[in-house]
C-alpha cells in the first residue's frame, strides 16, 4: 500500500530477527503516517530457531523454517537493505554497513542476534560450524548429509539445551539414514543440563542412551583440525563434521558503539533503550538491566508488541511501555524423533504428543510470516465509462522494464517520427542509441529510465544506471558522460536529501567504474521513485543492431527472468519449494553484473548485438533479424525460480503485449520457460550474433570473465521466424 502521508522521519530496523520480523508484521497492518521504515539484514531470509532441530532431524524443510524477510518488508511497505550493520555512529545518526555508505536514522532498534562460533579456538573458524547463525549451519549441513559417509562422525561443543536437541536431532537423521554414526557431545562442566528439572533431564538422558548419542562432561576442546577435535589433555576424536552450540558470543561491534553493555550485550531499560534514548535493542543481542532472561526465542517474541508500541511512541511523542517477561516459560525439547520434553515450573512431562504440540505452536508462529492479506484492488466507480472495469483488472503495473510501454503501442505512435535530415546522424530510431558521425569515429547517445522497484534508492540508482550502460555497451562504445533525471516522491526536507545524496552517490560510482563522468541533471518531485539517465560514449565503430547472417551463433551474456522475478515480489507471491526472497536477491545479484566486459569480448567479432531489456528475448532477437533462427530452449539460461514462478502464472504487466507482438512469428513448445522469452528485461544481458567458428572460444571467455553465458541458437535461412526448439 503506497502512503498517503510523505514520510518524514526515518525508523531503522537491524536485523531480521524474531523481535524485528514480527514488528513489521504488526507494523503493516497499521503503519504510522510520516515515518519511513528500513530493515537491514545481510540475508534476504530469517530462520525461525524453534524449528531448527527438526529441520536437523529431518522432519522440516528449509522453506518451512525461514522467514522470507523481502516478501516481509514488501508487505510493510519497508525499504530492505540486504547487508551487514558494522558500526553506528550516533553523534551523526549514521549506521555503517559492510558494502555501502552510512546510512542515516532518525529512530533506530537492534535485533541482530548472537553467534556461537569460537574465534580464540585454534582451527575452529576454519573446520567447525557455527549453530549461530542458524542459516549457514543449516546449509552446512545438507552438504554434510549430502557425502553419504558410511560411518560418519560428529563433535558437538556444547551441551546446554541448544547442543543436546541438536545432537538428538543429528543421531535421528544419521540413524534414519541408515549409516552407523558417531555423535559425541563435549561439554565443559560436571553435571549435565543443570537447568533442567531432574525429570526433564532423566529424559534427554534416556534419549541420549537410545539413539547412541555419547556425552563427554569436563571436556574442554584445545584445537579442531580439518578430521578431529584435541582436547585439553592432548586425546584426539575424530570428527567429520564439528559443530559448536556452546555460549552465545554477541557481534563485536556492539562495543564498540559507545552503548552501555554487559560483556558485549547491550543492557537495556524495561522500555527496551539502550543508554541513547533514539536506540532500542532485543532479542538475543541484549539483556534487560532490571531483570535479565536466558537467550531464548519466546522472550524476543514476547517483547515484539512491546517494542512496537515504544517505537510508534517514541515518533509520536506519546508515553512508553515496560516490557515485564516471564519468570519461567514452557520448554519444549525435542528428542530427535517427533517426541519432546516439556517442562515449565518444573513439571515435566514427555512424549509424541508434546512434539505434536510443539509443532503446533512453531507452525502457528510461521503461518504469521505466509499468506499475506492481497493487495488492494482499485474498483471502478459507478457510474463509470463502459470499458473502465477490464482495464483496471489488469495486472498491477510493474516497475523497472515492465512498466515500459508495449512494442505495438510503441511501434504506432513512433511510424510517424521523420526521419534524421542532419549528415552527422548516421543511425535514429529503431537502433539501441543514435549514432552521430565525429572526427575520430563515432559517437552514440541515448537515454533510459526506469520506475522504481525497489524501495531502496541506492539500489535502484545501481540498476538505472547498469540498464542505461546497456545501449552503450551493446554498440560496443566506451561510456563517455551521463546526465541524470530523477523524480523523487514526495518526503519530508531531510527525507528528501537523503535519497536523493544516495541516487547521486551510487549513480557517480556506477558511472565512474564504467569509465563515464555525471555530468548534470535535472530533478523534481512526483508520485513515485523514478530515475533516468541519458548517456554517450564513443567507438571507432558502432556496432549495428541488424547484420547477422545464416550460421552465425546467437550468444546470450545473461539469464533471463527479472521481469517475472520482479512482478512475483510485488504480487508477495509464496511459491511452492523455493524462497522467494532468496529467488529475488539473486535476481537483484544477476541484474547487477555490468556488461562492459562482455561488450570487449564480444565487440571485436560480433556482426549485429543488443541487449535484452523490455520487449524481451524474442523482441530483440526479430529486431536483429534480417532472417531466421532456431533456438533451443534447453540452452537459454534463467535465472533460479524463474521457470518456477512462470509455471505458477507469475508474469510481468508487459509480458502480455511483449507475447501479442512476436507470436505471429515465433513457434514454441507449450513449455513455462517458453513464456520467458517473451519476459521483460532490467540490466538484461547482451545478445550477440557471431560466427560460428568463434563462438565456443568467445563463450570460454565469457565465462571466464564471470558471465552466466551461453549459446543459445543460431541464425539460419528464411524470412524472420523464431523456432524454438526443446
Amino acid at each position: 500500500m503506497i502512503p498517503t502521508h510523505p514520510p518524514i522521519r526515518d525508523l531503522v530496523l537491524l536485523g531480521g530477527g524474531h523481535a524485528h520480523a514480527l514488528v513489521l508484521r504488526m507494523w503493516a497492518m497499521d503503519p504510522l503516517p510520516g515515518t519511513r521504515v528500513t530493515l537491514i539484514n545481510p540475508d534476504p531470509v530469517a530462520p525461525y530457531t524453534g524449528m531448527l532441530p527438526g529441520l536437523i532431524a529431518g522432519h522440516y524443510q528449509r522453506s518451512d523454517l525461514m522467514i522470507d524477510l523481502v516478501r516481509l518488508a514488501r508487505f510493510a511497505n519497508a525499504r530492505l537493505i540486504l547487508d551487514r550493520a558494522t558500526g553506528i555512529d550516533r553523534d551523526a545518526r549514521l549506521i555503517h554497513l559492510s558494502s555501502r555508505p552510512p546510512l542515516g536514522y532518525d529512530l533506530a532498534a537492534i535485533d541482530i542476534g548472537i553467534t556461537s562460533d569460537l574465534p580464540n579456538l585454534p582451527g575452529a573458524l576454519d573446520h567447525a560450524v557455527a549453530a549461530k547463525p542458524l542459516g549457514a549451519y543449516a546449509a552446512q549441513w545438507q552438504a554434510f548429509l549430502a557425502l553419504r559417509l558410511a560411518n560418519p562422525r560428529v563433535v558437538i561443543l556444547g551441551a546446554g539445551l541448544g547442543g543436546a536437541e541438536l545432537a538428538l536431532a543429528t543421531a535421528h537423521r544419521l540413524r534414519a539414514e541408515g549409516v552407523r554414526a558417531q555423535v559425541t557431545l563435549l561439554d565443559r562442566g560436571d553435571s549435565p543440563l543443570p537447568t533442567l528439572s531432574p525429570a526433564a533431564r532423566r529424559a534427554v538422558l534416556r534419549a541420549f542412551q537410545a539413539l547412541g548419542v555419547t556425552l563427554r562432561l569436563g571436556a574442554t576442546a584445545s584445537a579442531i583440525g580439518p578430521a578431529s577435535v584435541t582436547l585439553s589433555d592432548g586425546e584426539e576424536i575424530g570428527s567429520d563434521f564439528t559443530l559448536t552450540v556452546t555460549g552465545a558470543r554477541p557481534q563485536g561491534w556492539l562495543a564498540d558503539t559507545g552503548l552501555a553493555h554487559q560483556a558485549g550485550f547491550l543492557t537495556t531499560d524495561a522500555q527496551l533503550r539502550t543508554s541513547d534514548p533514539l536506540i532500542f535493542a532485543s532479542g538475543d543481542c541484549a539483556t534487560l538491566a532490571t531483570d535479565p532472561r536466558p537467550k531464548a526465542g519466546v522472550f524476543a517474541v514476547r517483547a515484539a508488541p512491546i517494542l512496537l508500541h515504544n517505537l510508534r511512541a517514541s515518533l509520536s511523542g506519546q508515553p512508553l511501555r515496560a516490557f515485564k517477561p516471564q519468570t519461567d516459560y514452557l520448554k519444549l525439547i525435542s528428542l530427535g524423533a517427533q517426541s519432546a520434553v516439556a517442562e515449565k515450573w518444573r513439571v515435566t512431562l514427555t512424549g509424541p504428543r508434546l512434539w505434536r504440540l510443539k509443532d503446533r505452536i512453531d507452525r502457528a508462529f510461521m503461518d504469521k510470516f505466509g499468506d499475506y492479506p492481497a493487495m488492494p484492488v482499485e474498483q471502478p466507480p459507478t457510474p463509470a465509462t463502459e470499458g473502465l472495469a477490464p482495464y483496471l483488472a489488469q495486472r498491477p503495473l510493474c516497475g523497472g522494464c515492465g512498466a515500459k510501454l508495449g512494442p505495438g503501442v510503441l511501434s504506432s505512435a513512433l511510424a510517424t517520427l521523420p526521419a534524421p535530415t542532419r549528415a552527422e546522424v548516421l543511425s535514429g530510431p529503431g537502433d539501441d542509441a543514435a549514432i552521430l558521425a565525429t572526427p575520430t569515429g563515432v559517437q552514440v547517445l541515448t537515454t533510459d529510465h526506469l520506475r522504481a522497484f525497489t524501495r531502496d534508492p541506492r539500489l535502484m540508482a545501481r540498476l538505472a544506471a547498469i540498464h542505461a550502460l546497456g545501449d552503450i555497451w551493446a554498440m560496443g562504445a566506451a561510456p563517455q558522460v551521463a546526465l541524470a533525471q530523477v523524480t523523487l516522491p514526495r518526503l519530508g526536507p531531510e527525507l528528501q536529501t537523503r535519497m536523493l545524496a544516495e541516487v547521486m552517490e551510487e549513480a557517480a560510482a556506477t558511472f565512474r567504474a564504467a569509465g563515464a563522468d555525471i555530468v548534470g541533471g535535472h530533478s523534481t518531485e512526483g508520485a513515485e521513485l523514478t530515475i533516468g539517465f541519458t548517456v554517450t560514449g564513443t567507438a571507432e565503430r558502432a556496432i549495428p543492431k541488424q547484420g547477422a547472417k545464416p550460421g552465425d551463433a546467437l550468444i546470450l551474456t545473461k539469464p533471463l527472468g527479472s521481469g517475472t522475478i520482479l512482478a512475483a515480489e510485488m504480487a508477495m507471491a509464496k511459491p511452492t519449494g523455493v524462497l522467494l526472497g532468496e529467488v529475488w536477491a539473486a535476481c537483484i545479484a544477476q541484474m547487477s553484473r555490468p556488461q562492459a566486459s562482455a561488450a570487449m569480448i564480444l565487440a571485436p567479432h560480433a556482426r549485429a548485438m543488443t541487449d535484452v531489456t523490455g520487449f524481451g528475448l524474442a523482441g530483440h532477437l526479430l529486431e536483429m533479424l534480417e532472417t531466421a533462427a532456431t533456438l533451443h530452449l534447453s540452452a537459454i539460461p534463467l535465472m533460479d525460480g524463474a521457470a518456477e514462478l512462470a509455471a505458477m502464472g507469475q508474469a510481468s504487466s508487459l509480458q502480455p503485449a511483449n507475447l501479442a507482438a512476436v507470436s505471429w512469428r515465433m513457434t514454441a513448445p507449450g513449455d513455462p520457460r517458453a513464456l520467458l522469452l517473451t519476459d521483460p528485461q532490467t540490466c538484461g544481458g547482451l545478445l550477440a550474433a557471431v560466427p560460428a567458428d568463434r563462438a565456443q572460444d568467445l563463450l570460454a571467455q565469457l565465462r571466464g570473465a564471470g558471465h552466466d553465458a551461453a549459446i543459445i541458437g543460431t541464425v539460419t535461412d528464411g524470412a524472420p521466424h523464431l523456432t524454438i526448439l526443446p
